[in-house]
């Protein structure tokens, strides 16, 4: 564990609205993203993800009047994913602001345009993001939004993506995704240690100890989360919230000196 991981809200978007999802299926309305990044730029996050989970499998391209008016906004790294299929979008995002561009779909469609992509605008801009269900016989890629059955593996996944040069792999669990219950620690696990570059874990976050856990036991380097950021309480009110720098510190997630 690095002695400053990543901590990472992540926001999912839909026809312009906040909303988070349990296993990809049940959503619940949240609001307005733009008012959302407001309050994590006072919240100080360390970087933030924006996710558009409808453009994909409806066959749009990214909203970029939308995207403009939150990178405006926000005051921290920003990521995108969601709806890319050629060049012109990756230089597009990456103008009006956004540090990483995240790609799923493609990773399975078109990986020449994710090697393209690390050609021109370097690894470091580059992530690839697996969406990963659990089978009888182990684990499974899904893609279009956890629509779609690969036959691939996330660990062999991770291996083309790390053959294609992306700088970060996203690990997502579909079965505890919004189930605040922790994350599948064996598939963090296995993907961490079957590559050599940065893998953010995502799915099942509902609270500090669950992030220390994915860090410490998944062997991830950020620990990304929705419902721990946008809910409060057994009866998940909606707040917008993120753990203070000294509760990660007092948890050992923080290094005190650094």
């Amino acid at each position: 564990m690095y002695n400053r991981p990543r901590i990472i809200p992540v926001l999912l978007v839909d026809d312009r609205d906040l909303i988070k999802t349990k296993q990809f299926n049940e959503r619940t309305y949240l609001g307005d993203p733009v008012n959302a990044v407001k309050i994590f730029n006072i919240k100080g996050v360390d970087e933030l993800s924006i996710l558009d989970i409808g453009v994909t499998k409806n066959h749009k391209e990214p909203d970029f009047q939308l995207l403009s008016d939150i990178a405006s906004e926000a005051f921290m790294p920003l990521s995108y994913g969601g709806g890319i299929n050629n060049i012109e979008q990756v230089r597009k995002l990456l103008a009006i602001g956004y540090e990483k561009v995240v790609m799923n779909t493609a990773l399975f469609e078109k990986p020449e345009l994710i090697r393209e992509a690390v050609r021109l605008y370097g690894s470091q801009s580059i992530v690839a993001s697996i969406d990963a269900k659990k089978t009888a016989s182990g684990y499974e890629c899904m893609i279009e939004d956890g629509g779609r059955k690969t036959g691939v593996t996330p660990v062999d996944m991770a291996k083309k993506a790390l053959e294609l040069g992306v700088g970060e792999i996203i690990i997502n669990s579909i079965d505890n995704d919004g189930m605040m219950q922790g994350y599948d620690i064996e598939l963090v696990r296995s993907i961490a240690d079957s590559v050599d570059i940065p893998v953010t874990a995502i799915g099942g976050a509902g609270g500090i100890d669950d992030l220390k856990k994915v860090l410490d036991e998944g062997h991830a380097h950020a620990a990304a989360g929705g419902s721990m950021f946008v809910f409060y309480g057994r009866l998940r009110a909606v707040l917008i919230t993120a753990p203070r720098e000294e509760e990660l510190i007092k948890k050992g997630i923080y290094d005190s000196e650094g």
